[in-house]
């Protein structure tokens, strides 16, 4: 907020016991700001306005992050643009969530390798070769 981004909702620590971040809302965030510099891992939406397409995907990558992202736009359009988004997970019209049956992990400095699903199990197990040989008759 003091660096220029509004503060719709949110944004207060609440008083008493435990620890608890309200949902927060920040518009008129800009490349730069640390709410869209640095992974917030909280209930924290940085809103950020886009000339199109093109400029959204630039936005979306111009960070060292790439945990995961969301497309909300018609399925065909967020299907064709989320192999653009750096990222190691993208969700359309959805809300970024794990799902036990399929891979998760990050890309850039949000991590490498996968947990969870078929290619995550790999990511634990070490492989070995054993040869027996040479033939005998």
């Amino acid at each position: 907020m003091a660096a220029g981004a509004t503060c719709v909702i949110g944004g207060e620590l609440p008083t008493g016991a435990g620890y608890f971040y309200p949902p927060t809302l920040l518009t008129g965030v800009r490349p730069g700001m640390a709410a869209c510099a640095e992974e917030t891992f909280g209930p924290v939406a940085a809103v950020m306005t886009a000339v199109d397409a093109d400029h959204a995907l630039d936005l979306a990558n111009a960070t060292p992050y790439g945990l995961a992202a969301s497309v909300w736009t018609s399925p065909e359009r967020g299907e064709a643009l989320a192999p653009q988004i750096e990222a190691g997970q993208v969700s359309v019209n959805g809300i970024v969530k794990t799902d036990p049956r399929l891979p998760s992990g990050g890309v850039k400095r949000s991590g490498y390798g996968r947990e969870l699903g078929r290619h995550g199990i790999h990511e634990f197990v070490n492989a070995q070769q054993v040869w027996v040989g040479p033939k005998r008759e």
